[in-house]
């Protein structure tokens, strides 16, 4: 009788562990669905900003071939953006390159804001434009002096670093042609003779002095 009642234990025992394991490959797959669901979703968000950037750009550029104010607004936010982007870039190769800048980065950065704010208020400008007739026209005037003079400060910033770059290329210029002066300045005074023929040189005397006659004592 003991027997037969361990039998049926012994038979549940495998099916349990047969069925631990088939729980936990389910969670495995389940985990690895999750990550992949969750690498996609990032991704397809990391691609609809680029598209969403695209496309700005393009109607960008498009709206800017108006003849119009709304045109010329357009314009000049697009070569804002350029300004401050290629300053911005001189400033972060300068920082890699380890030169000392003092307070220029912040001055970058605040000419940013308010390039951020200027671009808001001409897109405005070019809206209201394209969309009624009345509309202040004086407020592109002003609109222009802003924008004139973020990106003249902008040039300058970058027309200051080149000079420093230049500067400091045209020291080490100046020492190499130095150092290449003085190499062949060297060179010419103290020519490197090969020694065979100094040992053909040394050679040939000795067959002179054996040639000529003995002085006669």
């Amino acid at each position: 009788m003991l027997e037969e009642s361990e039998h049926p234990r012994r038979e549940v025992a495998p099916i349990g562990e047969f069925l631990a394991i088939v729980m936990v490959i389910l969670l495995f797959l389940l985990l690895l669905g999750a990550a992949g669901v969750y690498l996609l979703v990032k991704a397809g968000k990391k691609a609809t900003k680029k598209a969403r950037k695209v496309t700005k750009r393009v109607v960008s550029h498009v709206a800017a071939m108006d003849p119009g104010e709304a045109g010329e607004a357009e314009r000049l936010r697009l070569d804002l953006r350029r300004e401050v982007s290629i300053t911005r870039q001189a400033v972060d190769a300068a920082l890699r390159d380890g030169w000392g800048l003092g307070e220029l980065p912040q001055l970058v950065a605040e000419i940013a804001a308010h390039a951020e704010q200027l671009d808001a208020q001409l897109g405005m400008y070019a809206q209201q434009t394209r969309v009624s007739a009345y509309v202040d026209h004086a407020s592109l005037a002003r609109l222009r002096e802003h924008q004139a003079k973020l990106t003249t400060a902008c040039a300058r910033i970058r027309a200051d670093l080149l000079n420093d770059q230049m500067a400091h290329s045209a020291t080490g210029i100046e020492e190499i042609q130095g150092r290449t002066d003085l190499e062949i300045e060297a060179r010419r005074q103290a020519p490197v003779l090969d020694p065979l023929d100094q040992i053909d040189e040394l050679y040939r005397r000795t067959m002179i002095d054996r040639a000529r006659p003995e002085e006669p004592r």
